[in-house]
């Protein structure tokens, strides 16, 4: 990919996604997320999804990656987003790094309360069945706005849900999250 510092080691399936980085994604939360950047073309300025979204989160550098319908790489503190992509000569489009994305802006700043590894499990087979994400990186909402707990909650140990909508996972949450 030209991607100096990018060594992707691709997972399938929630249960190596959680053991190998499930611990390290729960360790993030309380930080807040100070950077991040991802890969967007020159000529048009749309997202290259194929490319790692790279995630800072007080010095500490998540970079999440799929690739197909079920594979989920994260890397740690690896990528350098300064240096240009290179080897693309031949492609009509040139890939950038950019550290604009009105999806993420209004994260910076933010504290982490919450990372969820989610996969989709559909009632009925699909192509992409077993697809893992990485999502809801919620903000940590101030004390006066946040919801009581209902159950007791030992540090960031995570919870496993399931819902009707066919996504099952695990959330890393923090003490005083909802």
């Amino acid at each position: 990919m030209g991607i100096s510092g990018f060594e992707p080691s691709f997972l399938v399936g929630l249960d190596a996604v959680r053991q190998a980085h499930g611990s390290r994604l729960a360790g993030l939360i309380g930080r807040r997320l100070t950077r991040f950047a991802l890969v967007r073309f020159a000529e048009d300025g749309d997202w290259f999804a194929d490319c790692p979204v790279v995630l800072d989160f007080d010095g500490v550098q998540a970079e999440v990656c799929h690739w197909k319908l079920d594979e989920l790489s994260i890397g740690w503190d690896t990528i350098d987003t300064t240096a240009s992509i290179a080897g693309w000569d031949w492609f009509e489009l040139t890939p950038q790094w950019s550290r604009n994305d009105e999806r993420l802006e209004s994260f910076l700043g933010q504290e982490l309360g919450e990372v969820a590894l989610l996969e989709w499990r559909p009632s009925d087979r699909d192509l992409a069945a077993g697809t893992v994400a990485v999502v809801r990186l919620r903000q940590r909402l101030p004390a006066d706005r946040q919801r009581p707990r209902r159950e007791p909650h030992r540090g960031r140990r995570p919870t496993r849900t399931t819902s009707d909508t066919g996504w099952t996972g695990e959330y890393y949450r923090s003490a005083g999250s909802g």
